[in-house]
């Protein structure tokens, strides 16, 4: 049984330690609800209650005697709160235990004259209390908080017992024990709570009472007292933290504000669906809408344009027809195959100029029109082709226009690599796709 007590109690805190590794990985998540720092983490308790040797765990006959007589004890202990679910304490605690009626002896009256008065010099003990449930619903800082402790601790002792056969009289003893228990705290204010529990204490001694028995002896300590919380004045203690009150509570806010935003949301749509109406209405029915109207109160049954403006009917363009012969074909010509510009740049090189210049004279003196496609082979990324395509035409435009040709008349367009003449496979035929096309009308 002692053996399964020890398991249990080294699980349950190794599950505290992990909750609370888990909980300080979470300290430095944005998303946390509270803030570790502003609660006091360390208290002290001090308590006192009634020993007995006789636990739920005795047999009918409680151990070595049959009547338990209870005996004051008192303890305390300092404890550090790791997360409001979980926190370690060291434990002390002190007193006498007492019976009657050892269960050696056969006769009535033998057993009403034997007993025993044992001592508890001191114990300490490291546990682990867990916080079962935060009992608040409406404040952050709970009111009731049930829990229970699990441990293992050191104990001096002294059996003394009398009128049993193999009686020890004072005889002294140190051994380990476990004690596990479980109670519940009142807050009674930031600081301070009212501490009433009830611990089972497994020693791993057969001689607490002063009769060796079969087996090792148990007590139980049942206390009330007080928890007085360490650290800065008028803030709250962790373990008194209740989590469903802050998630109700942030709900509520998160409510109230979603609240907020849609009464503003709503006002904003009656707004705009107003101002829509407004922007949108026709008040002199020509057709387009106030918004996009340029020329309001325009009179019934006149014909607008697309601004609301009246229209008016468009002069005629006359234009004699253009007529590209073989040799501005070739002057243009001359002047793409020449071409040459900066490696990976949109500068031309000097040496383009001359028949670039035969290009300008033309399109100065037939009044010619001229569209400019630059293009280039696949190298690089696509959005970087497209703009030098689309920056060479305009340089060779610009040149154009420096030489006195009408900029309105030149078209410069960067098409990339989408419209090769050639292999991207080779050398030669990516030399022949990085070109400016010039067309002549």
């Amino acid at each position: 049984m002692l053996l399964k007590i020890t398991k249990s109690a080294m699980i349950l805190s190794l599950l505290g330690i992990s909750s609370s590794l888990f909980a300080q990985e979470m300290s430095s998540d944005s998303t946390t609800r509270f803030d570790k720092k502003s609660f006091r983490t360390w208290s002290i308790g001090l308590n006192g209650g009634m020993l007995t040797h006789y636990t739920p765990f005795n047999s009918k006959t409680n151990g070595d005697f049959m009547t338990p007589q209870e005996s004051w004890g008192y303890g305390g202990y300092i404890k550090k709160q790791i997360v409001p679910g979980f926190g370690i304490q060291a434990d002390f605690l002190a007193g006498k235990l007492k019976g009657m009626r050892a269960n050696s002896l056969a006769t009535p009256d033998a057993q009403n004259n034997s007993g025993f008065n044992s001592r508890i010099d001191w114990s300490a003990a490291l546990s682990g209390n867990f916080t079962i449930a935060n009992l608040s619903l409406n404040q952050k800082r709970n009111f009731i908080s049930p829990y229970f402790t699990a441990g293992a601790g050191y104990m001096s002792s002294k059996g003394n017992a009398y009128g049993v056969t193999g009686a020890t009289t004072n005889a002294y003893d140190e051994n380990w024990f476990i004690p596990v228990g479980a109670g519940f705290k009142l807050g009674l204010s930031k600081g301070v709570n009212l501490d009433l529990g009830y611990s089972v204490n497994f020693t791993k001694t057969n001689n607490l009472d002063g009769v060796a028995g079969n087996a090792n002896d148990r007590f139980s300590y049942a206390h009330a007292g007080l928890e007085i919380a360490l650290g800065k004045k008028g803030t709250s203690q962790l373990q008194n933290y209740s989590a469903l009150a802050a998630l109700r509570e942030e709900s509520a806010a998160e409510s109230a504000d979603l609240r907020s935003k849609l009464s503003t949301a709503e006002q904003n749509r009656l707004r705009d669906q107003e101002q829509y109406a407004s922007d949108m209405g026709d008040d002199d029915a020509d057709g387009v809408a106030n918004k996009f109207d340029k020329c309001p109160g325009t009179p019934p049954n006149t014909v607008v344009d697309g601004a609301g403006c009246p229209l008016k009917a468009p002069a005629p363009i006359i234009r004699e027809k253009i007529i590209v012969t073989e040799a501005d074909k070739k002057v243009v010509g001359e002047a793409i195959k020449n071409l040459e510009f900066d490696l990976g740049k949109a500068t031309i090189k000097a040496k383009s100029y001359e028949t670039l210049n035969r290009v300008a004279r033309l399109l100065v003196d037939k009044d010619f029109s001229l569209k400019l496609a630059g293009h280039t082979d696949n190298s690089g990324s696509m959005a970087l082709n497209l703009r030098l395509s689309k920056e060479r035409a305009e340089s060779v435009k610009a040149y154009l226009v420096s030489q006195g040709a009408n900029a309105s008349r030149i078209e410069a367009t960067g098409y990339g690599p989408n419209q090769p003449i050639s292999t991207n496979k080779t050398a030669e035929g990516r030399q022949q796709n990085r070109r400016v096309e010039f067309t002549l009308y």
